[in-house]
């Protein structure tokens, strides 16, 4: 008598033989991804040591160099936390700029990106507003703030202008590009049906999008905490004249202790952040 695990077996009739010439088409059409896939290794390769190569990349420079980073880390401690009332302050002023920056960069962003989006906006508006955010993402974000403190004096309004400005090409493409993943088949079903063009981005696209919008603009805020205090070196508000202040008098122990500050604060936001993320994803 045959056992279960037998019957199968049996029943289960010869494999499949594939045409020859049917096989040789499969195996031509495995071969050319792997053969790209290794092309692409290559040229990757070659892109790699040449960058080496150009950027004057020197590891026993580094290993040099590591003297000095341990001298210059040593002079940092202990923190000197006498002023910290001041670096408070300031660090309530960034944290400030950054609230600011992040919702009117969001909103125009979003405004862009509604331009920016090719399942949305017709060629005549789609091309020039990528050129628009092209534009502003290569220029750095410290030439937009000596532009603003040259315009409007020192202080964190010129910086808020800056990130605001700055978001637009940053934020604005993610924005976009997170509207044409959205999924068409609703968009399909709500154009056959005679949606006009606000119905289709207010309940087609909008609700699909919406949390990866959340999300982006989130991780702007991130940003843009850490952006202010970058900014702060050229004059526009924020802890970054405090902490250049530190440096070019040598104070190593204030330093040591805004950097603390620093890094705590936007720990507390970057966890934020992810817990807030994690909620509507």
């Amino acid at each position: 008598m045959s056992t279960t695990a037998e019957r199968p077996q049996r029943e289960k009739g010869p494999a499949p033989q594939l045409d020859p010439r049917e096989r040789e088409r499969l195996e031509h059409a495995f071969r050319i991804p792997r053969m790209r896939f290794l092309l692409g290794i290559a040229v990757a390769i070659v892109v790699l040591v040449w960058s080496f190569h150009g950027a004057e990349f020197n590891f026993a420079k580094l290993a040099d160099g590591a003297v000095n980073i341990t001298e210059f880390l040593g002079r940092l401690f202990p923190p000197d936390f006498s002023d910290f009332g001041t670096i408070v302050a300031l660090l309530i002023e960034t944290l400030q700029m950054a609230i600011v920056g992040t919702v009117l960069g969001a909103v125009f962003s979003l405004v862009v990106a509604f331009g920016a989006a090719s399942n949305i906006a017709p060629k005549w508006v789609y091309y020039p507003c990528r050129w628009l955010m092209n534009i502003i993402r290569s220029v750095p974000d410290l030439v937009f703030a000596l532009m603003f403190v040259s315009a409007v004096g020192l202080g964190p309004f010129a910086g808020i202008l800056a990130m605001t400005l700055g978001s637009i090409g940053s934020i604005g493409k993610v924005f976009a590009e997170a509207m044409e993943s959205v999924d068409r088949g609703p968009l399909v079903a709500m154009e056959a049906v005679g949606a006009s063009k606000r119905q289709l981005i207010q309940y087609g696209v909008l609700p699909q999008a919406s949390p990866l919008l959340v999300s982006y603009t989130l991780l702007l805020f991130e940003g843009n905490v850490r952006g202010a205090t970058i900014l702060g070196l050229v004059g526009a508000g924020g802890i970054g004249l405090e902490l250049t202040t530190a440096m070019r008098m040598y104070d190593y122990g204030h330093l040591c202790a805004i950097v603390i500050c620093i890094i705590v604060l936007v720990t507390a936001i970057d966890q934020g952040s992810a817990f807030i993320r994690r909620r509507i994803t």
